[in-house]
């Protein structure tokens, strides 16, 4: 039975699923019941230290955006109280 990957249009999140043939429904992320899913390329087999860094990396690259956005929200607060 194939495990397909898919985005969430609604949220964003990225998740996989087992479809079991023949599949009869649609798949739903179950967070948030989204249905406007976009199939994600799958590799056929990941090395797990490959996928490791690169979820490693992932996150390092949105905690950055995470950090950029504080220190940006940090200045307007800054300069909101100055004037």
């Amino acid at each position: 039975m194939p495990i397909y990957e898919y985005r969430c249009r609604s949220c964003g999140h990225s998740f996989e699923t087992l479809i079991r043939p023949p599949a009869t429904s649609r798949a739903t992320w179950p967070s948030c019941q989204g249905q406007d899913l976009e199939q994600l390329l799958s590799l056929f087999a990941v090395n797990y230290k490959e996928k490791s860094r690169a979820a490693f990396k992932a996150a390092c690259k949105e905690n950055e955006k995470t950090l950029k956005e504080q220190r940006i929200a940090q200045r307007e607060e800054e300069m909101h109280h100055h004037h």
